[in-house]
């Protein structure tokens, strides 16, 4: 497995050794020890599956208290996926880095606690995993406009589907400043 740092610190690509022939392929989603082998040391307690069609965007989401950092993988389909960076003592703070991922491609994204996390569905449909370092706790959960002017994300489609929680989230400049104080 080849791991990549993102511009955004802490953010990763991972393109996995993948061994296919004429019966299919076989390719490692995780292994505990190369990740700590880069000095990624986590601890995944929560796996989450979704399926959109095309043009749905699901994000920016956060929680805190307990955030979470994630690993992506698109099972079937495509999708852009979006990390911004929320940690008010980092150099990329506001930022964002985006990836294709897709199940040709079949890279990985792993984005840590301290992000937003989003992604918009570029092929008919996608199937969507995510391998998430706490619970799901929907109380803290928040969300960031996904066209935020101050972040500029340059989302490859502009027809996008929404649910009414994306629709209504906030701009970052808008977060309340204790949602932005994330543990070390």
């Amino acid at each position: 497995m080849k791991i990549t740092p993102s511009k955004l610190s802490g953010c990763f690509i991972l393109e996995p050794k993948v061994f296919g022939d004429s019966r299919g392929f076989f390719m490692e989603l995780y292994n505990e020890k190369v990740f700590k082998e880069n000095g990624i040391n986590l601890n995944f307690v929560q796996d989450n599956l979704s399926r959109s069609t095309r043009g749905v965007l699901r994000g920016l989401h956060f929680q805190n208290p307990n955030p979470q950092g994630k690993l992506v993988t698109v099972l079937e389909g495509e999708v852009y996926d979006v990390a911004v960076d929320l940690r008010k003592d980092s150099k990329t703070y506001g930022q964002w880095d985006g990836y294709i991922l897709s199940s040709v491609n079949k890279n990985q994204f792993y984005v840590p606690e301290g992000f937003a996390h989003g992604f918009v569905v570029t092929s008919e449909t996608a199937l969507f995993s995510y391998k998430c370092t706490d619970t799901y706790h929907p109380e803290n959960e928040a969300s960031i406009l996904w066209n935020d002017s101050d972040i500029g994300i340059e989302w490859p489609i502009e027809d996008v589907q929404l649910s009414e929680k994306d629709k209504n989230a906030l701009k970052l400049k808008d977060i309340p400043e204790a949602l932005l104080k994330f543990p070390k």
